[in-house]
């Protein structure tokens, strides 16, 4: 059960990095709960990658480590992985409304 503690925080902080990207970048915003819903994809996304390019994460979560570098990590990971795919997305958006 503590290997999933990683993941919930990683998907949290990944919808509070695309809320809060939605509102510096508000170019790119695409509503409070679309940016949250991206965040939330990204959060897990950018966990997973971090995940696997990081041996000591995935030997950390196999054993259910949760000290506070872990639970940072996955802070860091889930929010900056949420910003990022709500800004790619937005992006998107703009660049599909532009004639």
């Amino acid at each position: 059960m503590e290997s999933v503690l990683p993941l919930i925080i990683q998907l949290v902080s990944g919808a509070l990095g695309g809320t809060a990207a939605g509102k510096l970048l508000q170019n790119l915003s695409m509503g409070n709960v679309l940016n949250a819903v991206l965040g939330i994809v990204g959060g897990g996304l950018g966990g997973q990658i971090l995940g696997m390019l990081n041996s000591g994460g995935e030997a950390a979560a196999a054993t259910g480590s949760t000290d506070i570098a872990s639970i940072l990590t996955s802070v860091a990971s889930g929010g900056v992985g949420g910003g990022a795919l709500m800004a790619i997305g937005g992006f998107i958006k703009n660049m599909m409304n532009k004639k």
